[in-house]
């Protein structure tokens, strides 16, 4: 009877579906914009002129700040999430996250503030980086506490479709700024205006989120009183061994994205003498990939199991990154498109099942937090320093490292997944 009730109060199946996929695209187009800005302008605008390799690298370090920040956010969100509630949470997640945004396009470069502009440009884009660590915990959980048995894979998919329409957003919106500015205007303020923009998107995303009602398991867990005081103390003393495995499994994912995306982003436009707009619409097309990908991975994970379809991907990725040089150092557009495209598809690839496969590793008093945590943790693992790694390797030995950075990354999530564990429908819905 208390389920039906549940169920009866609760918003559409598919309200809920895109109340978890609209949060992730915003946030990770918030996320986006600043991982292409970096790759094209951060460094100029916010650090001296001297040198411009160190530039280049200043502004990758300033990107890995926020995967720093993210897993405090995953612990902070996920403290209220498990102990108030995913959606007065996930909520709180998007507004800091949409205010670091807009305020990072307000702030003014170094040759104003000197080194102020650095500092200050650091603090917000930890402060991305605490909203984006409480993102996707939440949107997780309100898609798979929400799922009909055996769907829950396919609609943990959704939160996980964000990131690749995130991602084309940003690059279409640096597209049209491209296409229709000169260099010297995209430099002075209209890198700006995907900033600005972001705004409107956050408002958009609180209001569907803000009709949302609890998942049916919290509601219940907050009915029979089965929250947790100091929910991440129970996680790290119980549950600390699926926190670093999911983690490790993680860096698969992050390490094939941005390497495509930022790395080869900076390499193809200032080592290589690609246009931007020509790389950036090569980009567009390679997210394609990743993003049909995303429901059918989903879907083969309900239909065979999360870590099968997670074992192959990853066993894919590992060859992938043999084929990162050659196709590269080509120079050829059609031949870059192809190692950029074979990345994003094998990132979405393993992405896609993991919107079922983290949370499904804790019970629901900590789940948000230990989701979240292993999604974030890996993003310290396999993305934070991932553009910082590939420039020195490039500098120091060569475009084939690079490859062999995103072999390695891959075989440590291959081989976590193997010691990871599948869960089944009766034990993910106990409080």
């Amino acid at each position: 009877m208390n389920n039906q009730n549940l169920s009866v109060s609760s918003p559409s199946t598919t309200h809920i579906a895109f109340a978890s996929f609209i949060g992730t695209a915003i946030e990770f187009y918030d996320f986006y914009i600043y991982a292409m800005a970096s790759a094209l302008v951060i460094g100029q605008v916010f650090f001296p002129a001297s040198d411009p390799t160190a530039q280049a690298l200043n502004a990758f370090l300033t990107f890995g700040i926020a995967f720093i920040a993210r897993p405090l956010g995953a612990i902070v969100f996920g403290h209220f999430g498990d102990r108030i509630g995913r959606k007065a949470t996930l909520a709180a997640s998007l507004l800091v996250m949409g205010v670091s945004t807009l305020l990072i396009g307000c702030l003014p470069g170094y040759e104003i503030l000197g080194t102020w502009a650095a500092v200050l440009l650091c603090l917000l884009r930890f402060g991305q980086g605490l909203g984006l660590g409480g993102e996707w915990g939440g949107a997780a959980l309100l898609a798979t506490e929400s799922a009909p048995a055996g769907k829950r894979g396919w609609f943990g998919m959704f939160p996980q479709l964000g990131p690749s329409i995130g991602f084309l957003l940003a690059t279409l919106s640096f597209l049209a700024l491209t296409l229709y500015l000169s260099d010297d205007a995209f430099k002075a303020w209209g890198w700006r205006i995907p900033f600005f923009a972001s705004a409107l998107l956050v408002l958009v995303g609180l209001y569907v989120r803000f009709k949302l009602a609890e998942t049916p398991a919290f509601a219940k867990a907050l009915q029979h009183q089965q929250t947790l005081k100091t929910p991440i103390k129970s996680l790290l003393s119980q549950h600390w061994r699926p926190v670093l495995l999911g983690a490790f499994a993680m860096t698969v994912c992050y390490n094939l994205f941005y390497t495509a995306t930022v790395f080869c982003l900076s390499y193809g436009t200032k080592t290589l003498g690609i246009p931007r707009a020509e790389f950036l619409q090569m980009l567009c097309i390679a997210v394609l990939f990743m993003a049909v990908i995303t429901p059918v991975s989903a879907g083969f994970s309900d239909k065979f199991g999360r870590k099968p379809v997670l074992l192959a991907g990853c066993f894919l990725a590992v060859l992938a990154g043999f084929t990162l040089s050659p196709l590269m150092a080509s120079g050829s557009s059609v031949l870059i498109t192809l190692f950029l495209s074979i990345a994003l598809l094998l990132m979405g690839a393993t992405f896609a099942p993991m919107g079922a496969f983290l949370p499904e590793q804790y019970p629901v008093a900590v789940r948000y937090t230990g989701a979240g945590l292993s999604y974030n943790l890996g993003g310290i693992l396999g993305a934070s320093t991932a553009p910082f790694i590939s420039q020195l390797l490039v500098d120091k030995g060569g475009l084939v490292w690079v490859g062999y950075y995103v072999s390695a990354m891959a075989l440590v999530s291959f081989l976590a997944v193997m010691l990871m564990q599948e869960t089944k429908q009766v034990d993910f819905n106990k409080t």
